[in-house]
Formats: structure tokens, C-alpha cells, sequence
């Protein structure tokens, strides 16, 4: 640039006065051999939380540029450079999305919440697309720069670390599901079935002879994870799939799951094993209900019951110690807030939730210990967890139960240390209690694809009347009495919290079954079983 040229960007890329430059706050004076003379004249780094001024300006210079299609000076508004030119390209070149307006509200500190309007065209197909998302602006690390600080979800509130948006001919035919009673689900009515039926019609819309539409979705890069659709250029023909749910039951879930944030339910038919609800309640979107593998707590000492049963050293109605604490190699346990039970049976204990008295089983003057391998086995062999269970096209986690040792031992008795279980989990073992025997968990007929089933061996009928009897003392006079109280019999219940590490709140359990119906939720931070988990459930057994 010659002598006398005189040139600005706002923004600090670049400034020309006279015969000299100033980048970034440093000074390159061009002499007569052309060979630049540097001055460090730079400015001081800013430090601190951006000012409102800083993140209302970042923003919009970021909204202009994305609007206009400008995904480099876009992505270097961004403390991520290369991934957000990657997801900014994609927006216009996978995804088909033009003609973007984005609208800003006002900043609450320094996140900026915003709405985008746009159409996605494809192969002579459009639609408009609108939502809202939000992001944040932070202190460049190393440029002291306002930036907007990069996530995925900057361009969708509903994409991830490894997703991308995508436009195109569906990746799967398209399936009209309905319930056992020929109604239709959709996840517009049932929002908690967004992830089921996706996952439905990745496996069976070609089975049903579905053909694929031309849909805006987001492609998650696994092979086994289902797209989900975001916006429906052209629809293509729907085969119709029959699950198990009842849209009575499921309405029932969801409103109920609505009570409390981060809530799941599951909803079992006992004498078949069919899933008649799933619902999530949770600011991620995972389907705990189906997939989580978390501690079940106290909920757990049904299937430890079982085994105290079986293994005889106890019996529903033979006295046990409740003491406020119980010592295990060296590490005390406690009830909730040290109550006892004097002169009490296993049934006392189970209804009042009694750590200690299933803590150390001990069979009178035997002093006989139980192996730290009966636990699991009697979750396998009579509960049918652990099983790789195939509900039907949807992922689950069927339970695990490790063998054991030492203090770990102790937990896994109260439903703490290694042991991790679902809701579906749990719906599924007071299914077995109150059918005497375990039926697998499905939600589309095992006809439709003629998938292997998990077993289990019956319920001796001592040990099923045992439980049924524990059981029915929760749900009558004992913690879950509240919950349940408006519940049809026969009826039974067990509630349960669970301690999680760096979590203020326990996470609370609740699993129960009545009206023909067996069902089990999760709430995380929950508290007590009865007060968050307990309501769900019981609202849902009432809807059988």
C-alpha cells in the first residue's frame, strides 16, 4: 500500500494511516527499503466478565454475519474458530437453510436469547423453520476479546457435541404408531415419545412398508442412533406399528412426570410384560425411564428380601434386629434419623424402610452370612435382570447387580455401591412380585420381528406371597402409605432414596404396583421416595 493511503475496519483487523499500519494494536512502519520496522504499541488484554456493551455488540456482529452467510467473520466471533465454521457451513450447506433472519431479546448478564427464522429448501421442497436458543458471551482466554462462547447448540437448541443438522430424503421410512387399542401416538401429543418412536422407526419403518419423506433432522454419526426429525419437507407414506402403550396410561405419564423436573415413569402390565407408558421429564432429553443406571436405593430391597427369603435367614413374618446402626467391616450404616424398630419382623422393616435389618441378614444362632454373589443371582435368576433385554427397536437397561465384597456388600443391599438399575427396571420386579413370575418387558409384540426373550424362573409361591405380603405393608401402613393411598388393591409398594456423590438431594424412588398395573419413577434430587417419585407413580397406577 503506497504512501498517503488511508483505510479502516472496525473491529481491530486493520488500520492504515499515512505509510504505516496498525494490527491488533501493534505498528509495522514500512521504510524506504520496505522492510517493516515493529513498535510494540499494543494495548492492554481486557480482563474480567464482558461488559453489557461487549455482549450486545458480539452478539449482533455474530447474528449479522451468520445471517448474511458469513461463516468466517461469523466463527471468529466465536472462542471456537474451526468447529463453529464447520456447524455454520453445515447450517447452509447440509441442512438447506437460507434466507435466516435472527431476531435478539434483550441480554440477561451475559447470555443473549434469540430467535431465528429461516426456510429449508430441497429439491424444489420448502418449509420455514423458526425456534428460539440462546447463547453466552465470555473473555477470550488468550485475545482478552468479548467472544460468543461455542456449543453446538448456538445453532440448534437440540444439537450436540458429534450431531449435525441434515436436509434430505429421510434416513428411514416413515411409521404411524399407535397403541394396543389402534390409537395414534405422536410425539407432538406425547412428547415423551419422541425418542421411542424415532428409535421405532429406525428399526421397523421398512418392516411396515413405510416409504421415507425429505426432512430437515439431526444426524447424531452413530449408526445405532435413530435421526431426529426436526421439520417434515415432504411426508412419505406411513406404515402403520402397533406398540404396547395405552394412550390412556401414557396421557396419565406425562402429565405426571410434568410435576417434577428430571422425572421418569415406567408403566408394566404384570402378567405380560407389556409396557403401557414411558415418560421423561428431563432438561437433556435422555430417556432415563428406559435407559438410566443409577442406584435404585431402598427400592432394591425387594429383590434383597428375595434373597433373604431364599437363602433362608428370614422370612416375611420371623423377628429381625433394627437398631439405629449397624457396623460392616469397620463402616456404620444408619437408618434415617437413627430410628429403631424394637422387637420388629422383616415385614416391620420392609414397610418402614429399616437399613439396618437388611444390612447384616443373619440367620438366629446359625450366625450364617449371605455369599456376596446370592444378590445378583437372585436379581438373574428370578427378576430377569441383566438379561440384554430386546424390548422392540428401543434401547433399555436391564439392571446390573455385580458380585460384591466387603462394605460394597453391605450397600448393595440398601441399593447403593455398584448397583445400578432403570425405572423400567424396577417397574419390571414389582411386576414379578405381583405376577408371582417374570415376563420380559416389550413394547411392539415379539411376533413382529420373532426376537428371543429374556427368562426367569418362577416365584416359589412362599417367596412370592412373602414379597406380595412386605410389599402391601409399605403400601398400607408403612412409608409409601401416602402415596399410594388412593390407589386400587391388591396393592403394593417400596420406596427409596439414594445418595449421590456431589448431589445435595438424593435422588428418590418409588415402585409400586395396584389396578392392574405396575409401575416404577425416578426423580433426581428428589428427596425422600414418597415425596416426588411416589405421587408419579401412584397417578399413573390410578390411570389403569
Amino acid at each position: 500500500m503506497r504512501s498517503g493511503a488511508k483505510a479502516a475496519i472496525v473491529g481491530g483487523a486493520f488500520l492504515v494511516v499515512g505509510g504505516g499500519v496498525v494490527y491488533g494494536g501493534y505498528e509495522m512502519l514500512a521504510g524506504d527499503d520496505s522492510s517493516p520496522t515493529v513498535h510494540t504499541q499494543a494495548a492492554p488484554k481486557r480482563t474480567g466478565p464482558p461488559s453489557g456493551d461487549e455482549v450486545t455488540k458480539t452478539a449482533q456482529a455474530f447474528f449479522d454475519a451468520w445471517s448474511k452467510g458469513d461463516t468466517a467473520a461469523a466463527s471468529v466471533l466465536t472462542n471456537n474458530n474451526a468447529a463453529a465454521q464447520t456447524a455454520l457451513a453445515g447450517f447452509h450447506d447440509d441442512a438447506h437453510v437460507d434466507k435466516v433472519t435472527i431476531t435478539a431479546s434483550p441480554a440477561t448478564g451475559a447470555t443473549v436469547p434469540y430467535t431465528v427464522k429461516a426456510e429449508v429448501t430441497y429439491e424444489g421442497k420448502t418449509a420455514p423453520l423458526t425456534y428460539a436458543s440462546q447463547l453466552t458471551v465470555v473473555r477470550g482466554l488468550t485475545t482478552g476479546r468479548a467472544l460468543v462462547d461455542w456449543k453446538p447448540a448456538v445453532v440448534h437448541p437440540q444439537l450436540k457435541a458429534g450431531e449435525k443438522l441434515t436436509t434430505g430424503a429421510a434416513k428411514n421410512p416413515e411409521i404411524e404408531a399407535v397403541d394396543r387399542q389402534g390409537r395414534v401416538l405422536t410425539k407432538e401429543k406425547y412428547p415423551s415419545l419422541g425418542a421411542v418412536l424415532d428409535s421405532l422407526r429406525q428399526r421397523y419403518g421398512a418392516k411396515v412398508n413405510g416409504t421415507p419423506g425429505v426432512e430437515l433432522s439431526i444426524e447424531s454419526g452413530d449408526a445405532g442412533t435413530p435421526n431426529r426429525t426436526l421439520l417434515t419437507l415432504a411426508k412419505g407414506r406411513a406404515g402403520k406399528l402397533t406398540t404396547t402403550l395405552d394412550a390412556d396410561v401414557q396421557a396419565a405419564a406425562e402429565q405426571a412426570v410434568k410435576r417434577f423436573d428430571e422425572s421418569s415413569v415406567v408403566a408394566i402390565e404384570p402378567d405380560n410384560g407389556e409396557i403401557r407408558a414411558v415418560a421423561d421429564n428431563r432438561k437433556d432429553g435422555f430417556p432415563a425411564s428406559l435407559q438410566a443406571s443409577v442406584a435404585p436405593g431402598s427400592t432394591m430391597k425387594i429383590i434383597t428380601a428375595a434373597m433373604i427369603v431364599q437363602n433362608g435367614v428370614g422370612g416375611a413374618d420371623q423377628r429381625v434386629e433394627c437398631p439405629a446402626t449397624a457396623i460392616w467391616e469397620g463402616y456404620t450404616f444408619h437408618n434415617l434419623n437413627d430410628f429403631t424398630i424394637p422387637n420388629g419382623t422383616l415385614t416391620d422393616a420392609f414397610a418402614r424402610s429399616c437399613n439396618t435389618a437388611f444390612i447384616k441378614p443373619v440367620k438366629p444362632l446359625t450366625g450364617k452370612h449371605i455369599a456376596g454373589t446370592a444378590l445378583g443371582q437372585t436379581a438373574r435368576d428370578y427378576f430377569g435382570l441383566g438379561q440384554d433385554w430386546k424390548l422392540g427397536g428401543v434401547k433399555s437397561f436391564d439392571g446390573s447387580v455385580p458380585e460384591s465384597s466387603g462394605v460394597e456388600t453391605a450397600a448393595s443391599y440398601i441399593g447403593q455401591g455398584k448397583v445400578q438399575m432403570s425405572p423400567l427396571d424396577m417397574a419390571s420386579v414389582s411386576a414379578t412380585v405381583i405376577n408371582g413370575g417374570f415376563h420380559q418387558p416389550i413394547i411392539v409384540p415379539k411376533d413382529l420381528d420373532g426376537r428371543e426373550l429374556a427368562t426367569a424362573q418362577p416365584l416359589p409361591g412362599a417367596l412370592a406371597g412373602q414379597l406380595q405380603q412386605m410389599m402391601h405393608a409399605a403400601a398400607t401402613n408403612g412409608t409409601a402409605v401416602n402415596a399410594m393411598s388412593g390407589v386400587p388393591g391388591p396393592k403394593g409398594a417400596k420406596t427409596g432414596s439414594a445418595e449421590v456423590d456431589q448431589q445435595g438431594k438424593s435422588n428418590s424412588w418409588f415402585t409400586g404396583y395396584g389396578n392392574g398395573l405396575a409401575a416404577a419413577a425416578l426423580v433426581q434430587s428428589g428427596g425422600h421416595g414418597g415425596d416426588a417419585a411416589g405421587p408419579i407413580v401412584a397417578a399413573v397406577l390410578r390411570a389403569g
